[in-house]
């Protein structure tokens, strides 16, 4: 039987092989009720096929994963009432309307009657839909469905939030709203596992795991994280021209003439890792000098979760 003390999910030696090729490989995580845990990696690492073993909709080559305390292997009979899930496409029919889309959901988890119209309409005011009810959902703006799947996954109250790259093509905007919204979820009790790209929401989940060719290389809240898998410092470069400074740095480093571990452009500025990057710093502003690109500002900083990320990925 589940209760506070057991983890919300458990997964032990999780593996899915499809024929010769194994997508996801001896994987194993705990994640804490009432906790966001983060599940980052490249595309085709395997992140939504462990989301659809831990769904029941897939089952494992091998290990074992519990859900709530239950055991999950191949069959969501018994967590199907208790865990919402939200895809990458939103999980909706384009041709039904709003209220189409709520009442469909809703009924397939079970609800019904007055019970169902009004956890609709409590639906419609959180997502902002009160009034287009008889919208189809194909002419809402990607931020409009991304609310009203992520109602539609949560109509019938779950204990677990599954959400597979949730905020995918939809404007920052629509980004720092949803992420709200998943606050007030987790405020109410609720685990929410999801996988996501972007590196300034990963550093708002309480934990993370990275997985990469379907094995976790790093396990922890961001800070751990940072701690244990970040090799070397990072100095922050802001150049008059990013991308001339980046080709100038990454071919000195290919080279040799520049022995450093990372060179990384992150929007109008250059990251550069390495140990003891400091000590780089004279031979680097003379290089961008040389090339006529003023170095602007320099200065070692406390590496990003995506400094870490992309540290781990190579």
């Amino acid at each position: 039987m589940s209760n506070e003390t057991t983890p919300a999910i458990s997964a032990r030696g999780l593996t899915k092989r499809f024929d010769d090729f194994t997508a996801v490989d001896q994987v194993s995580f705990d994640v804490r009720r009432g906790e966001i845990f983060g599940f980052l990696g490249p595309n085709g690492s395997g992140k939504t096929t462990t989301i659809r073993m831990m769904l029941g909709l897939m089952r494992p080559s091998q290990g074992t994963i519990q859900v709530l305390g239950l055991p999950v292997d191949g069959d969501s009979t018994q967590i199907h009432p208790r865990v919402g899930y939200m895809s990458q496409r939103f999980s909706l029919y384009n041709d039904l309307t709003v209220f189409q889309n709520l009442r469909f959901y809703g009924m397939a988890y079970g609800l019904s009657g007055s019970d169902l119209n009004a956890r609709i309409q409590e639906a419609l005011e959180k997502s902002g839909l009160v009034g287009q009810e008889r919208t189809k959902t194909r002419d809402l703006s990607g931020g409009w469905r991304q609310r009203l799947a992520l109602n539609a996954a949560i109509l019938h109250r779950p204990e677990i939030l599954f959400l597979d790259e949730p905020t995918a093509g939809v404007d920052p905007i629509s980004r720092r709203d949803f992420w709200d919204l998943l606050y007030r979820q987790v405020a109410g009790g609720v685990t929410v596992f999801v996988t996501t790209h972007y590196m300034d929401e990963a550093e708002h989940c309480h934990r993370l795991a990275f997985i990469q060719r379907g094995q976790i290389i790093a396990y922890g809240s961001p800070q751990e994280i940072k701690l244990e898998k970040m090799v070397g410092q990072v100095l922050e470069i802001e150049p008059s021209d990013a991308i001339q400074a980046i080709q100038v740095l990454r071919e000195a480093q290919i080279s040799g003439q520049l022995p450093v571990d990372e060179v990384e452009l992150y929007g109008s500025l250059v990251h550069v890792v390495a140990p003891e990057v400091q000590a780089h710093l004279p031979d680097i502003e003379s290089r961008l000098r040389q090339a006529g690109i003023d170095p602007g500002s320099m200065a070692v900083i406390e590496p990003s979760l995506e400094d870490v990320f992309i540290a781990c990925m190579r």
